[in-house]
């Protein structure tokens, strides 16, 4: 199709600045960014879309539109919605390397150029193709009704004979055409990926599994691309790419078929951007309890966002939830990469509910990231004993259950400078204990980070490794401990009979939880209340810290 096609077309509302001369070069393809030097992702003829996010100056222009004309691009349009008129340092660049300028109206969205693009171009260069890409259109729309990647899948299959699966980084099956691949399938096919991005080998990667070929194609979104100078480093996305994989080996596929399926990942990745959208406010609500419960916010307060948060997270859910805290950390070796975006996307797909299939997964968690670690709360729904009694849910999650259907793909992706290590928490049912929860996460995660291996987790379980190393503490080191930290309680125990130590034992062993230890006793709350804030005055603890409660754990060990 040819640039002027474009111009005359009133529903892409494009309007031309410059380059008049130049409207009958030929369009073939379509690329979205704003890169400062988008050049190793061109390879001649695209309509370049751009957000002006690049530029900072008017200086910034020149050397973008000389990259543009030395790849030989169709022509550049320029969004209006960031800085409204388009600058004249751009339109002069522009006109300078005599590169067709367009200026893209704000009400456009560039989903709709980019759908347009490829539909005519495959159109015309693959016949009946140009129906298929249209009934993509459904892509675009939101809720049920739109059925998601799957719609461009089917289709392929039906138009092309080309069976294709859209994975996540972790191997997850997000959509398919026809019987799904076998989890062990899909496993190999991410980490070959994710390998083959690592060394900076040239897509679509190609591998066979079983005797079967397939070729994998990357997807991504707006702004993701890695790049050369000023772009981002290949770490930063790698682990949270989408990809393609076709059932068929595009080794010997001419060129137009593969412009036809780079078209396609486009299309996907418009679903992919609008998937991580809606996680924004998911995003917001994390943030805003973790700074709540990091600065000592009374436990009112983080109620009160914790009720806000349960109904977004699990829509329908009438009592208050139980949550869990889940830490994880990606440190990367040799850079200043940041971890923590890494590591909050990682957690997103991780804590994907496995349990709810379709074009929309449930996300179940919300999930904010500081610096190199990313905090996930996850809320669990209430279990109740036979007597009322609170209990710890079935649904809770398990370190090593997380993590046992990724590892292979994650190492590939962390290749030989990068790590993951993860921590889970107990589940708390009270903003009272989340602060708690969020510490024994974060100790849980420092547990794993002690092992080796680039993919590594620990539960709040293991907490009681510690007493693997007991033995190696000497005699008079463990008795003083043991002495400074029972001993008072021990003397009150015989002076009014008040069996605090038994009491220590059981609250602990119930992870903390009022009423379950005050079932097991027997006893009224409010007395357990008393015992307990008798043993913190005896012994200036706080049984509501982590260190505090593994102190005494260790204490009774050694005793």
């Amino acid at each position: 199709m040819r640039l002027r096609a474009l111009l005359e077309t009133e529903a892409l509302g494009l309007r031309l600045l410059g380059g008049e001369d130049e409207l009958d070069r030929t369009v073939r393809g379509v690329m979205t960014t704003d890169l400062r030097d988008p050049s190793r992702y061109l390879t001649g003829g695209e309509l370049v879309l751009t957000g002006l996010a690049w530029r900072r100056n008017s200086a910034d222009s020149e050397p973008f539109v000389r990259i543009l004309a030395s790849a030989g691009v169709a022509g550049l349009a320029a969004g209006e919605a960031e800085l409204g008129d388009i600058p004249d340092d751009l339109v002069s660049a522009c006109r300078h390397h005599r590169l067709p300028l367009f200026a893209v109206n704000e009400d456009v969205a560039f989903a709709t150029i980019t759908e347009y693009v490829v539909r005519q171009v495959s159109g015309e260069r693959a016949g009946d193709l140009a129906a298929v890409v249209d009934r993509h259109r459904r892509l675009m729309t939101s809720g049920p009704a739109g059925g998601g990647p799957d719609v461009v899948l089917d289709l392929l299959t039906t138009d092309l004979d080309l069976r294709a699966w859209v994975l996540s980084p972790t191997g997850r099956q997000i959509a398919g055409a026809g019987e799904p691949l076998p989890p062990g399938v899909c496993a190999a096919l991410a980490g070959e990926h994710l390998a083959a991005v690592r060394t900076g080998r040239r897509g679509p990667h190609r591998i066979s599994l079983q005797g079967i070929a397939y070729s994998l194609f990357p997807i991504r979104g707006a702004g993701r691309a890695p790049g050369g100078p000023g772009g981002r480093d290949v770490r930063e996305s790698v682990l949270s790419d989408w990809l393609l994989a076709v059932e068929a080996d595009a080794g010997d596929w001419p060129a137009e078929r593969l412009d036809l399926l780079q078209g396609v990942t486009q299309l996907i990745a418009v679903e992919r951007d609008r998937r991580d959208a809606a996680r924004t406010v998911r995003r917001r609500l994390a943030q805003e309890v973790l700074e709540l419960v990091q600065t000592g916010a009374p436990p009112a307060e983080i109620a009160a966002r914790l009720r806000v948060a349960a109904p977004v997270l699990l829509p329908g859910l009438g009592a208050a939830p139980h949550w869990q805290v889940v830490v994880a950390r990606v440190d990367w070796e040799g850079g200043d990469i940041p971890g923590g975006p890494v590591a909050q996307s990682l957690l997103e797909e991780i804590l994907v509910d496995p349990s709810v299939s379709g074009p929309e997964p449930s996300d179940r968690i919300a999930v904010a990231h500081t610096g190199d670690e990313a905090i996930a709360l996850v809320p669990l729904p209430a279990q109740t004993g036979e007597g009322g009694e609170d209990k710890a849910p079935e649904a809770a999650l398990h370190a090593d259950e997380l993590l046992a259907t990724v590892r292979e793909p994650l190492r590939a992706g962390l290749a030989d400078d990068g790590r993951l290590t993860l921590g889970v928490s107990a589940a708390v049912h009270s903003a009272e204990g989340l602060r708690g929860a969020l510490e024994e996460a974060r100790h849980a995660r420092r547990v794993a980070a002690a092992r080796p291996g680039r993919v590594c987790a620990a539960g709040h379980h293991e907490l009681a490794s510690h007493v693997l190393l007991l033995p190696f503490v000497p005699d008079d080191v463990r008795r003083a401990f043991t002495a400074r930290l029972l001993d008072p309680l021990r003397d009150y125990d015989r002076r009014h009979r008040a069996e605090l130590i038994p009491t220590l034992e059981a609250f602990l062993d119930c992870d903390g939880s009022w009423t379950r230890c005050a079932t097991r006793l027997h006893l009224h709350v409010n007395t357990l209340r008393y015992r307990v804030g008798r043993i913190e005055q005896l012994t200036s603890r706080d049984l509501s810290r982590l260190e505090d409660k593994l102190d005494f754990f260790l204490a009774l060990r050694m005793s």
